[in-house]
């Protein structure tokens, strides 16, 4: 018995008769024609890097982020349905919030992203509502358990990484990011990688223009999470021009 075109993908409930659920692929889908976004954790921190198409000139620069703060401790970058990634970080900044209240302390990213993952899987289980059509990355860093960073799926899984990529071009990308020894490299170093590794991904045929937004949880901002400094910014992109243009040098000889 075929599983397509048979009206298995009407609800998220429902299994087809291999066992798949379509609304979570579709949800899946929806990330994949997103920009790219990536996390790089190091030794001493995490940097995200994020891949924003603008689609106008008319948008004003720096609008329609994809990095957030969740906590003071814990930054994100997102993929796929921007509304739906805000709902997901709203609810993870909540579960921060209500955790600091508690406790009185930050909260742990070890359940913050349980809390997450558990969220929205209940969205893949009721055939009234549908499911995400956004995945997360979370990263943190303190000095007495190091760095962190997990991956928040539309289907509710949640894996911890050492390099993670979303979006349209995340193979590319976990390619570039096998090629580095990322436990062995700083912050500093993994900035100028990442802005790297987002402008090789970039198709340039098909998306012109992009805007690089980079930001990082590590022990050079206090274990906050905060935008990397203007300067490491330029120098980042500067970096990563420099490397496509010595890329295409080598290609042509």
């Amino acid at each position: 018995m075929t599983s397509i075109g048979t009206g298995y993908d009407l609800s998220a409930s429902q299994f087809s008769p291999d066992g798949r659920v379509f609304q979570i692929e579709y949800a899946l889908k929806a990330v994949e024609n997103s920009g790219t976004a990536i996390a790089l954790r190091g030794k001493d921190g995490v940097v995200f890097a994020v891949e924003k198409l603008v689609t106008s000139k008319l948008y004003e620069k720096g609008s329609n982020k994809r990095i957030f703060t969740v906590d003071r401790h814990v930054g994100c970058a997102v993929a796929g349905l921007l509304a739906d990634a805000k709902q997901m970080i709203e609810t993870a900044a909540k579960e921060a919030a209500n955790y600091r209240n508690e406790y009185g302390c930050p909260v742990p990213i070890s359940y913050l992203k349980d809390q997450v993952a558990l969220y929205v899987h209940a969205y893949t289980l009721y055939s009234a509502i549908r499911p995400y059509g956004a995945s997360v990355l979370m990263g943190t860093y303190n000095k007495s358990e190091g760095s962190k960073l997990y991956c928040v799926e539309p289907s509710g899984t949640c894996y911890g990484y050492f390099g993670c990529a979303i979006g349209k071009a995340k193979q590319t990308a976990k390619t570039e990011m096998e090629k580095l020894k990322l436990s062995t490299l700083t912050c500093r170093e993994l900035v100028k990688e990442a802005a790297k590794i987002i402008h090789i991904v970039h198709d340039e045929v098909k998306d012109k223009d992009f805007e690089l937004e980079l930001s990082w949880v590590c022990e050079e901002s206090n274990g906050l999470h905060q935008a990397v400094p203007e300067a490491l910014h330029d120098e980042a992109e500067a970096f990563a021009r420099q490397a496509m243009e010595d890329d295409s040098d080598e290609g042509e000889d």
